[in-house]
């Protein structure tokens, strides 16, 4: 199969899944594997290898974020354990007042993800989000919309997250100029600021409507316990530094290495701890550091078993995302997307935004979809009138926001903030995907908007 008809397989079978999990009731993790399957065999995928295509998705999200997931879970419960996710938050309320999270949340998000991928940045900052949740009393929803959306809208614009760095060198390239990242960066920033109000208020607007599996249904809707009371069975927080380093340490270690990478330069040492692996493990040790000085030392094995049944679920769920994202991939239908590019040439910089919309939304990554979008409009630049060098570095953010629409059941980090912000997978259709879309569309009008002054 391939072609329209494809794609309205894709459709059906993204709708059947859905159904399958929101109104059957049926595990994530079996709905989608089943439905990766079966669309593989309809897409005309060989029989003989789709089990290496399943294989292949399903190890390769585990390679890319697996370890990740569970040693930034293991740093959050520390942090909780110990007591310095409630002095984080303490000092976040501080800064930003307690009326405030979620536009704290939203800027901590969109700071640490420009060196951080998103996915890794969530589970660093989601002990803060339930902290700060606790402290403030607000919607439990509302921070963790505000912060996937501050972190994905830097992941898709800014370097030097691998994504935008690789359009950018492709489109410079088919200018014949040399690369601009600070250009890049300064079009990705200002072109972050609709989208950082639009998710303001969205977060905002949503947290009204939907609760998270995390708040307690009593008395109005309030927490079972509350935050003096939670303070007080932990007796001294431990300071602000110590509290904070396990989450700063890991972002430093990425950003130093993102950075030295961006200059063209390489430290071997630099680049061993700057790995998000090696980093988070780092976080670790400091969380071990935090442990001994608090006198708990003794419960860090059963910390670590904890652990490791709460991100059980969140790993294969995640793992089978992949799973349906590299299905697809291996499909004709991104080859049909690339053929029919030129029918949609002429929409100027309308063009790469839905053309890197459709195959985020058809196979799940956004770095992918940055790529292979400015892989396909490289060559057409001139011809569609963006061919200098402001225009390029434009057109990569462009490509950026079409990247972030939408996120749903084939994309790893839908599954990460889902699973991580205790919500319900319906809810993560209305938050995570509405949101996305809303922001995506948010983001092309700012880059719109840019245009105007610079064309």
């Amino acid at each position: 199969m391939s072609g329209i008809p494809l794609i309205i397989a894709f459709v059906i079978a993204i709708i059947i899944m859905i159904i399958a999990i929101s109104k059957l009731k049926i595990h994530p993790f079996i709905s989608i594997m089943t439905i990766s399957l079966l669309f593989g065999i309809v897409a005309g995928i060989p029989l003989t290898d789709i089990p290496g295509v399943i294989g292949t998705g399903f190890s390769n999200t585990f390679k890319s974020i697996g370890i990740v997931i569970i040693l930034g879970a293991l740093i959050g419960t520390l942090l909780e354990k110990t007591g310095a996710a409630l002095k984080m938050a303490d000092c976040v309320v501080r800064l930003v007042g307690k009326k405030n999270p979620e536009l704290a949340m939203l800027i901590m998000g969109w700071i640490v993800s420009i060196p951080v991928f998103c996915d890794s940045g969530f589970v660093i900052l989601n002990p803060i989000r339930k902290a700060l949740v606790k402290r403030t009393m607000k919607s439990s929803v509302a921070c963790t919309v505000a912060l996937s959306m501050g972190l994905y809208i830097s992941h898709c614009f800014i370097p030097p997250t691998p994504g935008p760095i690789a359009a950018a060198n492709t489109l410079y390239e088919g200018i014949g100029q040399e690369t601009n990242l600070l250009l890049v960066m300064f079009f990705g920033t200002i072109c972050s600021i609709l989208p950082l109000i639009v998710s303001y208020f969205f977060a905002k607007y949503i947290g009204k409507k939907v609760k998270a599996m995390d708040e307690a249904d009593n008395n109005g809707g309030e927490l079972v316990q509350t935050y003096e009371e939670l303070v007080a069975s932990y007796g001294k927080l431990p300071s602000g530094f110590l509290s904070f380093a396990p989450i700063i340490i890991p972002i430093v270690l990425m950003g130093l290495s993102s950075a030295l990478a961006m200059a063209g330069k390489s430290v071997a040492v630099i680049t061993f701890f700057g790995t998000p692996i090696i980093a988070i493990a780092v976080g670790v040790i400091f969380g071990l550091i935090l442990l001994v000085s608090q006198k708990k030392s003794k419960e860090f094995y059963e910390i670590t078993n904890d652990t490791l049944k709460v991100t059980g679920p969140i790993l294969f769920v995640t793992a089978a995302g992949g799973v349906l994202g590299n299905v697809i991939a291996s499909t004709s239908m991104v080859d049909f997307i690339k053929s029919n590019s030129n029918t949609l040439a002429t929409l100027g910089l309308l063009f790469p935004f839905l053309l890197s919309a459709i195959l985020k939304t058809a196979q799940g990554s956004s770095t992918v979809a940055l790529t292979t979008t400015a892989g396909i409009i490289a060559p057409m630049l001139s011809t569609i009138g963006l061919a200098t060098s402001p225009l390029a570095a434009l057109t990569v953010i462009a490509i950026g926001a079409g990247a972030m629409t939408v996120s749903h059941a084939n994309d790893s980090y839908f599954w990460v903030v889902t699973n991580f912000g205790e919500m319900k997978v319906e809810d993560g259709y209305k938050t995570q995907t509405l949101g996305t879309l809303i922001m995506g569309i948010s983001a092309i009008i700012n880059v719109y908007i840019v245009y105007l002054f610079i064309r």
